[in-house]
């Protein structure tokens, strides 16, 4: 059992015994049944409950959020699932979703089940639509105070600043990087100047397939520990994959279901590219921040190596060129 009173030495030495002591004084009684799941920013795992359903328990990693912008997840997440969108909410416990054990902040979320959708499947990805056009619907009618916002300072420029100043790029590689880094960022302010003022709003954030869990004809929307303020396309084009041939008819698809319930801005569609070129850039300087984490270099084993830099590099070139190109079709009719 761990004993660190220190929030990030414990966190990484987070042992089964722990994660029972914190559960039982919260009045939950595990059955031994235990399964760590996929999530390397949090420590997140299934549990069952003696006569009662599993849950699922999330210890949050030291130093990310703070308690107020961990709330505001929470009070966004109920605020959701309120409405009938299936959300899966953090519970409610004697009035408090947040708690403390130790050294330890963690939340408690009821267990749900499913596979990721199905991409070409044209009803799972009108359903997506009409479910991320409510989340927008609630999310423009409040505005977050403790949330970040999807940006290029906090995406691109920092990420490149981090990179090159913690010794991860190979010194041989390092001019290289920084100028295709450079031109990505160029690429991106080009991108966003083109689109003009677009409305921001709460978002989901980080809406993958990854994030949805399909059921039968039941979805589950999770985690929502990525919740930010910015463009409605934000929580829409992470579900497009393929060749622009390939993500045409997603795109149009997904926007049937969305304008069921909400108008979608057009102009959005210039930004596409440039929000991939973020996600790119901020995930590598994500990996190298959380490298000293035993789990990140059992998880990313090839991350420090040149022929990544080599991939990651190509791949920016190709969000360069992709930027320059007009943005998806849209039939909005």
């Amino acid at each position: 059992m761990a004993t660190a009173q220190d929030p990030t030495l414990a966190f990484k030495r987070l042992e089964p015994a722990d994660i029972f002591e914190a559960l039982d004084a919260l009045g939950f009684r595990a059955s031994g049944q235990f399964l760590a799941l996929n999530s390397y920013e949090n420590r997140v795992y299934k549990l069952g409950i003696e006569d009662d359903e599993d849950i699922v328990v999330k210890f949050y990693r030291p130093g990310r959020w703070s308690d107020e912008s961990i709330l505001e997840e929470h009070d966004f997440a109920w605020e959701l699932a309120e409405t009938d969108i299936p959300v899966v909410a953090p519970l409610e416990i004697d009035g408090e979703t947040l708690f403390k054990t130790g050294p330890f902040r963690l939340a408690v979320y009821p267990c749900r089940g499913g596979r990721p959708p199905e991409l070409d499947n044209e009803d799972q990805l009108r359903q997506l639509g009409r479910f991320v056009a409510r989340i927008h619907l609630v999310g423009e009618t409040a505005d977050f105070e403790h949330r970040p916002r999807v940006d290029i300072e906090s995406y691109a420029l920092n990420s490149r600043d981090f990179l090159l100043e913690a010794g991860f790029i190979p010194d041989e590689m390092q001019g290289v990087y920084a100028g295709i880094a450079d031109d990505v960022i160029a690429g991106v302010e080009q991108c966003f100047e083109r689109t003009g003022h677009v409305a921001e709003l709460r978002l989901h954030g980080d809406f993958h397939p990854g994030n949805v869990l399909v059921a039968g004809e039941a979805f589950h929307i999770v985690d929502l520990d990525d919740t930010r303020s910015g463009p409605a396309v934000q929580d829409l084009w992470m579900f497009l994959s393929g060749d622009r041939e390939e993500q045409t008819p997603q795109l149009n698809t997904l926007l049937d279901g969305y304008q069921e319930f909400r108008r979608f801005d057009a102009r959005e569609l210039n930004i596409v590219e440039a929000l991939r070129s973020l996600r790119i850039m901020y995930y590598a300087a994500w990996i190298a921040r959380r490298w000293d984490d035993p789990a990140f270099k059992q998880a990313f084993p090839w991350f420090d190596s040149r022929r990544y830099w080599d991939e990651h590099i190509l791949a920016l070139r190709e969000q360069v060129s992709l930027m320059q190109e007009p943005p998806l079709e849209w039939r909005d009719f």
